[in-house]
């Protein structure tokens, strides 16, 4: 997504990570699964079957950009305020998040990245030997019901799977009903690529791996910060007319 109050339209994950009148204004997801997909894609590789030496080299790309200064930070989808304010001219983001924005600012504006989409999903689940399966499985039913999850997809704004939602749509936000974010076609996702299935040890090496590269930024801001000459503070607390006064002084010329 992209913020075309403050930059031009950014087609490609590649373009986000390249353009230079975007360095220090991109951010990127803290979702390992989220952001390593598309350094997947850049790199040629299929993020649905790739190798260990292929998850290496999106790797090293991704800390490339990390160390050239292109990313701002990573995020959760707390970028929001970001995007608005101009922080963040463009970043990756969340196509739920994207179409509520859009309600309140009509300069942000989401786009399909030329390299494809990164599809996910939560899922219900009831416990190994839960006690009250069957009040489980009747939330769940609840929700297949299509109004109930046609009213929930015009409040979330994702994919919605249920069949007959669509057409329930009708009634709820006919606004919605060929929105293609929330019931895309076969043709939209056949450029959709999920994340490859991982055995637990490889997900959390993988996960650790990727912490990596993020402490990177953190500590890239921080070493920054202890270039910067910061003013010495002195203060003095006094006790007068009852009240109780703090003044603090700075060595720190003011600047003309």
């Amino acid at each position: 997504a992209y913020n075309a109050k403050y930059t031009g339209e950014v087609g490609s994950f590649e373009e986000l990570m390249t353009r230079s009148d975007l360095k220090g204004k991109v951010s990127l997801l803290s979702e390992m699964g989220d952001t390593m997909l598309f350094m997947l894609l850049l790199e040629g590789a299929d993020p649905e079957e790739f190798s260990q030496d292929q998850w290496g080299s999106a790797l090293e790309r991704l800390e490339g950009y990390v160390k050239s200064g292109q990313v701002r930070r990573f995020t959760g989808n707390d970028y929001i305020r970001d995007l608005n304010a101009g922080n963040v001219v463009a970043c990756e983001a969340w196509s739920g998040d994207v179409i509520a924005m859009q309600y309140d600012n009509p300069d942000i504006k989401w786009v399909v990245p030329e390299e494809g989409l990164s599809l996910w999903s939560d899922n219900m689940m009831v416990p190994n030997r839960a006690d009250h399966r069957a009040n489980a499985q009747a939330l769940m039913d609840h929700y297949y019901q299509p109004e109930v999850a046609a009213t929930l997809a015009a409040w979330v704004n994702y994919i919605c799977p249920v069949d007959g939602a669509q057409e329930a749509m009708e009634s709820i936000d006919p606004s919605l009903v060929d929105n293609e974010l929330i019931f895309p076609s076969e043709e939209f996702l056949s450029g959709a690529y999920g994340f490859m299935e991982l055995d637990e040890k490889t997900r959390q090496q993988y996960d650790k791996d990727f912490a990596r590269v993020i402490g990177t930024i953190k500590a890239l801001h921080q070493s920054a910060a202890g270039r910067m000459k910061l003013p010495k503070l002195s203060w003095k607390l006094d006790e007068n007319d009852g009240g109780i006064h703090l003044s603090i002084q700075s060595d720190q010329k003011p600047q003309k």
